[in-house]
């Protein structure tokens, strides 16, 4: 008898989890997978726990439940050069005076005190900035870009990397439709390298072609699964996440 294939494992699981933000609950039982290659849009009304997901997990909310990457334990995964994770839109250097190839750079840097960047190390710092179409501003301050062009900075410190597990946050949130339509460009090619992606989205735009399956959050719970997601859902959840609340620091910066 010829041997039954083989599922491989998920590169990321969430069972059952919970977690309490400010004396409130916001997750009351979150079960999620995202398997290799696959791209998973979280979906839902404001306040419905999407941020809080993807935070807890990349370890940046305290979390309850079952909660692995790659096959290991949050509290026990060390090796995140595997994820890249892309938080809501902010200041790319943070109010640091930094040009755009620092900031980039510092992803590359994680984990790797006082050791300088290799030649492998500018190298994937050149192609993380092409695909988000700033080659040409590296050496630029980061204070003078717009709002869609920091979004793309921190999405190619997300990507110097090389990331198994892309996680991102809002990553269309209040950005021009020419910087939305380069993100989906370099989504796309994370999608062709068979890597894996969880993001919150409250509209689908550009993206919409490249989302395996969406799942939407009511109330800190899995509310329904979408093996397809169809551009009409756009406009059934038309807000952002309000989940505001302190960011843990810790493993992902």
């Amino acid at each position: 008898m010829a041997d039954e294939p083989t599922t491989a494992p998920p590169v990321l699981s969430l069972r059952g989890v919970t977690a309490s933000l400010g004396g409130r609950q916001v997750l009351r039982g979150i079960d999620l997978e995202v398997a290799r290659g696959e791209v998973v849009a979280l979906l839902g009304s404001n306040g419905s726990g999407k941020s809080t997901t993807v935070r807890a997990a990349v370890g940046q909310v305290p979390a309850d439940g079952g909660l692995e990457l790659f096959s290991t334990p949050l509290r026990r995964f060390r090796d995140w050069r595997r994820v890249g994770y892309v938080p809501q839109r902010s200041t790319a250097a943070a109010g640091v005076p930094a040009t755009v190839r620092e900031v980039v750079s510092s992803g590359r840097l994680a984990g790797r005190w006082l050791r300088p960047l290799g030649r492998g190390d500018r190298a994937a710092v050149h192609r993380a900035l092409e695909l988000v179409g700033l080659a040409d501003r590296a050496g630029d301050p980061v204070e003078a870009l717009s709002g869609g062009q920091h979004q793309r900075v921190l999405i190619a410190r997300a990507l110097t990397c090389e990331p198994e597990l892309l996680v991102m946050d809002e990553p269309l949130a209040g950005v021009d439709l020419l910087s939305q339509r380069v993100l989906a460009e370099a989504l796309r090619d994370q999608v062709a390298r068979q890597v894996s992606v969880l993001l919150v989205l409250h509209e689908l735009g550009p993206l919409a072609p490249l989302i395996d399956r969406s799942v939407v959050l009511h109330d800190g719970r899995v509310e329904r699964v979408d093996g397809t997601v169809h551009l009409h859902d756009q406009a059934c959840h038309p807000h952002a996440d309000a989940d505001t609340e302190p960011t843990r620091t810790g493993l992902l910066t």
